[in-house]
């Protein structure tokens, strides 16, 4: 007994200083953190006790929306662009152009809820696109036309809306071809998605695509594909920012992140006069051109 209680003194004695050194200022920044997302959530408590009034179901989601939302402001320093393209008061349907999380909803159920007036959030790349896509960010969408099909029954405008650094923040072993196997062949998402690292998060809402009655699914969902959301908050096509530049009169041009594959990195030299340098994005990089 008295070796036993002797070795763990000599434990003590031996850890001790790991503790102080470590795991105290650890704790302290934890306690900084539920400090702060406490009184994030108590600047709303007006709200919450309105919501929690009217129904208690109501009131359990905005709370928990304040919490993820104090979290992001707190972690990632999450920002929104374009809330006022947001309509107040009607239906829009926003179209998520880069998700990690997804649930299956049908179709039918979506223009239902569209058509009782509420805004509803789709990711037509679904859970391929989730565990799939990279850090090149491309639209793994197929053949799909459900969304354009679900906006056009709806008569509802489209809402684009791309968060920036989504894939920096989290990534997912879905490059794998073992995973990407197992969910072609099984339809398991078993990809294992890891990381939470403290990366900026922007997220651009577009302009909003107004409901076209001569406009079918396939032409909608063609044209929503080729919008891409970019720093100024517009939603604008893959060559406007190149014509931006030849409007200015420079001489030279630097388009950074402009994820362009081969093909469209040949496409530049059609509308461009003079020469062009062009490094298409890839694994690790999301392409340049001069």
């Amino acid at each position: 007994m008295e070796d036993y209680l002797s070795v763990l003194e000599y434990l003590l004695w031996v850890f001790t200083p790991l503790i102080i050194v470590f795991i105290l200022p650890f704790l302290i920044v934890i306690l900084l953190y539920l400090s702060i997302l406490f009184l994030h959530v108590y600047k709303r408590k007006n709200q919450l006790r309105e919501a929690y009034c009217n129904n208690l179901w109501d009131g359990a989601r905005k709370t928990l929306a304040t919490l993820w939302d104090g979290h992001g402001a707190i972690w990632h320093g999450y920002e929104i662009h374009g809330m006022e393209k947001i309509p107040d008061k009607g239906p829009a349907l926003i179209l998520l152009l880069e998700v990690f999380s997804v649930i299956h909803g049908p179709q039918e159920e979506c223009v239902r809820a569209l058509r009782n007036g509420h805004l509803l959030g789709i990711s037509p790349g679904g859970v391929r696109e989730a565990l799939f896509s990279d850090e090149t960010y491309p639209l793994l969408w197929g053949k799909r036309r459900g969304f354009a099909q679900v906006a056009i029954d709806s008569q509802v405008p489209i809402i684009p809306m791309f968060t920036q650094n989504v894939r920096e923040g989290f990534r997912s072993l879905g490059t794998l071809r073992f995973f990407r196997w197992l969910y072609e062949r099984f339809r398991l998402p078993a990809a294992p998605v890891y990381g939470g690292f403290p990366v900026k998060f922007r997220t651009f809402l577009g302009d909003p695509i107004p409901y076209e009655p001569n406009v079918n699914a396939a032409e909608l969902a063609e044209k929503v594909s080729e919008l891409k959301l970019c720093s100024n908050h517009m939603s604008i096509d893959r060559f406007q920012s190149m014509m931006i530049s030849w409007s200015l009169n420079c001489d030279i041009a630097m388009l950074q992140e402009t994820h362009f594959n081969a093909m469209e990195s040949k496409k530049l030299r059609q509308n461009w006069v003079g020469q062009i340098f062009s490094s298409p994005g890839g694994k690790a990089s999301r392409g340049v051109s001069i």
